[in-house]
């Protein structure tokens, strides 16, 4: 076993992460409870709140009610000591999101993709980019940094090697934004920033076993096990969307045959769909449930074939991972009306009876946004678990 040496500098510096930490979940809280909760002595908290004070992380307010002797002063986090990028890249469109320290919304910018250009992406993407800092408040640290998340294979080093609906390959996006900005940058696969998105904010804040499904034009899947994001041994897990459920059947952009998200996805709606002659001006999915809410029969039964084989994808996730809760997110959460119960009834028919025991099959409460909420929280608890700010403001 390794053994670990501790100094003076690591002890302090983690004792400040776990009176940070205790702020954050209790504020307003007392200096006694943080003590309390904490464990240190009451010189230690002291210390560590007078440098948090300091560094403006943290603000006093007051005083609460006292359980015997002089009313306490209150601590309170300080969301807005700084702010948060989150960018969704999908086939179809990006979405971009400002948020405080604790993830609320503070601003939003997205567009459609028309135009799958590399080029043309990239220069919608850092129009983006630019607006929310530019949208950003006045704040002690700025933009603490940004996230990217990305439907394709994205390494632990935040490599994006492949992306098929994108047309990229081996494409070191951050590089590029680092030249750009002076602050952090993560990528990361848009599935696995969904997961977190459900899990820190939406449907999935109370389960520790969760499986996030995005379906967009393609599909991607986030494990969410033990309370805790799984990558896999090089950071590709959950690359479901293109495993094989029609032997002999379409080839993918992938180079595969019979990909899930050829028959479950949006794209698989398109075709599903094909006699309502949609305009391509027109946002099809939004325009198919319209007509699906007029009762147009085309639209609802290719809404129940997609579902059905949503369906058949998900019973190999269940028998695969025993999860307790399976989140539906991304665009077809819109449609939830039509999908939902030929969904049910094919995972309840063919899936294996003691795997439905406690399983709860739920849609996205953030619908479009869980990745990019995902991929924000990454960045903006980053930089509060790095113990010592250093990001430089770039909007002051």
């Amino acid at each position: 076993m390794e053994k670990r040496t501790w100094n003076q500098f690591t002890i302090k510096n983690g004792n400040k992460s776990l009176v940070l930490e205790t702020i954050i979940k209790h504020s307003p809280i007392s200096r006694a409870d943080i003590a309390n909760n904490t464990g240190l002595n009451k010189g230690t908290v002291s210390s560590q709140v007078i440098e948090l004070l300091q560094e403006e992380l943290i603000y006093e307010r007051g005083p609460g009610q006292s359980s015997g002797g002089r009313r306490p002063v209150m601590l309170h986090f300080n969301q807005k000591a700084g702010y948060s990028i989150g960018i969704d890249i999908g086939v179809n469109y990006i979405l971009g999101i400002l948020t405080d320290l604790e993830g609320n919304i503070c601003g939003e910018s997205s567009l459609p993709l028309h135009n799958l250009e590399f080029a043309n992406i990239i220069n919608q993407l850092l129009g983006i980019i630019d607006s929310l800092v530019a949208a950003a408040p006045p704040s002690r640290y700025g933009i603490v940094g940004i996230g990217i998340g990305v439907p394709g294979s994205v390494s632990k080093c935040g490599q994006i090697l492949l992306a098929p609906n994108l047309g990229w390959k081996e494409f070191d996006l951050k590089s590029l934004l680092e030249e750009k900005y002076d602050c952090p940058i993560i990528i990361e696969n848009e599935a696995n920033a969904g997961a977190y998105g459900e899990k820190t904010f939406g449907s999935g804040r109370n389960e520790s076993d969760i499986v996030y499904i995005s379906v967009g034009v393609g599909i991607g899947v986030g494990l969410i096990l033990n309370d805790q994001l799984y990558r896999g041994t090089n950071g590709f897990a959950g690359e479901m969307g293109h495993m094989t459920i029609e032997v002999n059947g379409t080839t993918c952009r992938c180079g595969n045959e019979g990909c899930w998200e050829l028959y479950a996805s949006e794209q698989a709606l398109k075709s599903y769909s094909q006699q309502l002659n949609i305009s391509s001006e027109l946002d099809e999915l939004d325009k198919i449930i319209e007509l699906a809410e007029e009762g147009c029969e085309t639209a609802i039964a290719a809404f129940q074939t997609l579902g059905e084989y949503l369906g058949t994808g998900i019973i190999n996730i269940i028998n695969s991972f025993n999860p307790k809760q399976v989140i539906i997110g991304n665009r077809i959460a819109k449609a939830k009306k039509w999908i939902e119960q030929p969904l049910r009834s094919k995972t309840t028919n063919n899936s294996l009876w003691f795997q439905q025991n406690d399983l709860e099959i739920d849609f996205s409460k953030l619908t479009t946004h869980s990745t990019a909420l995902g991929v924000s929280a990454f960045v903006f608890e980053g930089f509060l678990k790095s113990n010592i700010p250093t990001s430089v403001p770039v909007n002051n």
